[in-house]
């Protein structure tokens, strides 16, 4: 039997699925595929009601609801009894709140990113602090005291935030190797931050570049993307974050930090979707990409951080440097050139796409052997023989929930974990077949490559792994 037919687990209770968007039909195939369960056993509840064909296809219960703060937990208490799995795929919900609702009521729980509530992430009577990425994820980790020994809840599990976690851990063991050290895997946190500092891992990109192209043109009055329209719109217009490396030395203009949580991260007073940094993948080579806020980017600092007697010794500078599809950068541009005011239309690419790929993984730049960066280069035409109802950046998602879900099953009584907690070999494994090529490749380039060609740039040249090097004036 390939990779492509293992069924992983047999599940006897149910799944309720929160949201039935570009993720959710992508996700559907594989749960069918590698989980042991009928079509009786899941329900999807969404508010939207163009995705009806894809579950009746599958013969799962399809409801059309609206959840609201006021109305959630009568509708969850309906849906879902002790040792049923809730799966959220869904914006405008707060992912808190239904963490609290499920670990009251022994449900397990996953995700693919931290949500608030509809609103949250543009409330101008918050502060940019309040409403970062830092913050939310900070108001989880602040339930966590209760939650040993709960139903588990396993938090930002997709591609970015998710997968990327696991390639980070298999980025250090291959860069360990590569330098002819033997090195066992870490078990704790402590232990894989010391071997990130011992292979002088400056800075960490989650370095994604969406080549995809559509056979239809975007026109000026539509956002189009290769997945959730409303969820990127969100991140482009949340403050830009990044974790801040202890090797940093120079202070942007428009950076501040948080004055609660563990304080591993700053955020910038610019919008993520107005923000650029210079970085590189293997097929694409050097570019400019967007410093999105992601999850993934706090977490990862902060479980690389070092400390000795509770002060911080070393950690990476780690942020999300995004290069979506050309349609969805037109996009963007637009949606900022309007002063943020999105377009009256949305659109998905799917079977549109006539070429392309995703190519995402993780940069890793400090060691002597050069940046690395290890990850996924899953191409449009390799997407439709694994699966349907994907393109290849809905797939990177849908593998990761679907290996998280699978791990939250197998380890129900683990409280609330993060990506970066829990066993990075058992998660790649189950991803790999549908990721295209995963592979690692080194390169000399640094950001300092080919610059002041036309004009000076204030840019430090005896660190080239500066972010004030990265970062595009």
């Amino acid at each position: 039997m390939s990779n492509l037919e293992n069924k992983y687990i047999s599940f006897t209770k149910k799944i309720v699925m929160l949201g039935f968007g570009t993720i959710g039909q992508a996700i559907l195939p594989l749960i069918f595929r590698h989980i042991e369960l009928s079509p009786q056993q899941v329900t999807i509840l969404t508010k939207k009601n163009d995705s009806e064909v894809i579950a009746n296809k599958y013969g799962v219960n399809l409801e059309y609801v609206c959840i609201t703060q006021e109305n959630y937990q009568s509708i969850l208490s309906s849906q879902l009894q002790e040792g049923d799995l809730l799966l959220n795929l869904s914006v405008d919900i707060s992912s808190a709140d239904l963490i609290q609702h499920c670990q009251q009521n022994n449900i397990l729980y996953i995700d693919t990113c931290i949500e608030p509530w509809a609103g949250g992430y543009v409330d101008n009577s918050l502060s940019l602090s309040s409403r970062s990425n830092y913050a939310m994820r900070n108001s989880l980790l602040a339930l966590r005291d209760s939650s040993f020994n709960q139903s588990t809840a396993l938090v930002a599990h997709g591609a970015n935030p998710g997968l990327v976690s696991h390639f980070v851990k298999q980025a250090l063991m291959n860069i360990a190797s590569d330098n002819g050290l033997n090195v066992i895997p870490p078990k704790s946190q402590k232990e894989w931050a010391q071997l990130a500092h011992d292979l002088s891992i400056k800075v960490i990109h989650i370095a994604e570049h969406d080549t995809q192209i559509s056979e239809k043109s975007k026109h000026r009055d539509e956002f189009v993307n290769t997945w959730s329209v409303d969820g990127f719109v969100a991140e482009i217009s949340q403050p830009a974050e990044l974790g801040w490396g202890t090797h940093e030395r120079h202070w942007p203009n428009d950076g501040a930090h948080h004055d609660f949580g563990t304080k591993s991260s700053i955020y910038l007073n610019r919008a993520g979707g107005s923000t650029r940094v210079r970085t590189w993948t293997p097929l694409s080579g050097a570019f400019h990409a967007y410093l999105i806020t992601h999850t993934e980017s706090v977490s990862i600092a902060d479980f690389l951080t070092l400390k000795n007697d509770n002060k911080v010794q070393y950690r990476p500078t780690v942020h999300f440097a995004y290069h979506p599809c050309e349609d969805a950068v037109l996009s963007l541009q637009q949606f900022a050139g309007k002063e943020w005011r999105q377009q009256p239309e949305q659109r998905i690419l799917f079977s549109e796409i006539v070429d392309g790929m995703d190519e995402l993984g993780v940069l890793l730049m400090g060691n002597q052997k050069g940046a690395y960066w290890f990850g996924s280069q899953l191409t449009i035409h390799e997407t439709r023989e694994l699966a349907p109802y994907n393109n290849a950046t809905s797939m990177q998602v849908a593998v990761g929930a679907l290996a998280g879900m699978i791990w939250v099953m197998q380890n129900p009584r683990a409280g609330i974990v993060e990506p970066d907690e829990i066993d990075y070999k058992f998660i790649i494994k189950i991803a790999t077949p549908y990721l295209g090529t995963l592979s690692g490749h080194y390169t000399d380039w640094t950001p300092l490559n080919d610059r002041e060609k036309l004009f000076r740039e204030d840019i430090d040249k005896t660190d080239p792994w500066q972010f004030l090097n990265m970062r595009v004036s």
